[in-house]
């Protein structure tokens, strides 16, 4: 079976934990898209192409880490297609892909444990969309 690969990226506050992830995340290949240091950066630039992979199907799934996870989701988020999720749990990470066929996780770096931050993206990954009467409404996200 062949390892799902992942975009990832990061700003400055979300550096550490990215690196973290793809050191603790088994059976998962990454395509990072940066940021590489912890250098003070501009995270559209790396929450950008994350979202343009995954909107074009390049990748099935995204990762992006900030400071509390809203610039890197609204950036996100401006892209047709993607629904990008704030996660802060395992419970919210199952519930975004259960529910709203989310597709890429967001990761509030400054507010979740490195322990925190794993689970949620194992959850995430494991986990498939539900279907059923959440098609319909996942459907009328687009604008």
């Amino acid at each position: 079976m062949e390892k799902l690969i992942v975009a990832i990226g990061a700003d400055h506050a979300g550096f550490d934990y990215k690196e973290m992830l793809k050191s603790h995340l088994s059976g998962l290949e990454f395509k990072d898209f940066g940021t590489y240091s912890a250098d003070s950066v501009d995270y559209p630039d790396f929450a950008h192409p994350v979202a343009n992979v995954v909107e074009t199907g390049e990748f099935p799934l995204g990762i992006l880490v900030c400071g509390s996870a809203n610039g890197v989701a609204i950036t996100a988020n401006k892209h047709h297609g993607i629904r990008a999720a704030i996660c802060w749990s395992v419970e919210i990470a199952e519930l975004a892909r259960l529910h709203n066929n989310a597709n890429i996780v967001c990761i509030p770096a400054r507010f979740v444990s490195e322990e925190t931050a794993v689970n949620i993206v194992q959850k995430f990954i494991a986990t498939k969309f539900e279907g059923g009467r959440h098609q319909n409404r996942v459907a009328k996200i687009s604008c």
